[in-house]
């Protein structure tokens, strides 16, 4: 691997660990860019080459990841979930959980079961794919 494409895949990593860490806060390709210190269509463009979807995707799935822990993990109601995780509104969540995850988030809850299970496998299992 080249020395710049090793520099360039660090940017996008750390671009990729902020949405990781701050997921729930609102964040743009502007402010994802700056950190990467990159040009935002630039930052697009790498971080889709890089990790094979688009920064709002990529987004939107760890929010929704998070949220399926919550409905499994928690009897909070499904808006105080949605908000938590970042989104804007109860129809945004809702439209992208079912989206990602192929159910509503109140199905979801339905069906799904706290497991005893350590947390990196029930995340491997239950993780979207999309």
């Amino acid at each position: 691997m080249s020395r710049a494409a090793e520099e360039s895949n660090r940017r996008m990593l750390r671009a990729r660990d902020a949405m990781d860490h701050s997921y729930a806060q609102p964040l743009d390709v502007p402010a994802l860019a700056r950190i990467a210190h990159v040009s935002p269509a630039h930052f697009t463009r790498t971080f889709r080459a890089t990790f094979g979807e688009t920064p709002h995707r990529y987004l939107q799935r760890r929010r929704v990841e998070r949220a399926m822990y919550l409905l499994r993990e928690t009897d909070r109601s499904v808006t105080d979930i949605c908000f938590d995780v970042g989104f804007g509104s109860l129809g945004t969540f809702s439209r992208t959980f079912t989206g990602i995850v192929g159910r509503s988030p109140r199905v979801y809850r339905g069906e799904a079961v706290a497991t005893g299970v350590p947390t990196c496998f029930t995340k491997a299992w239950t993780r979207p794919h999309t």
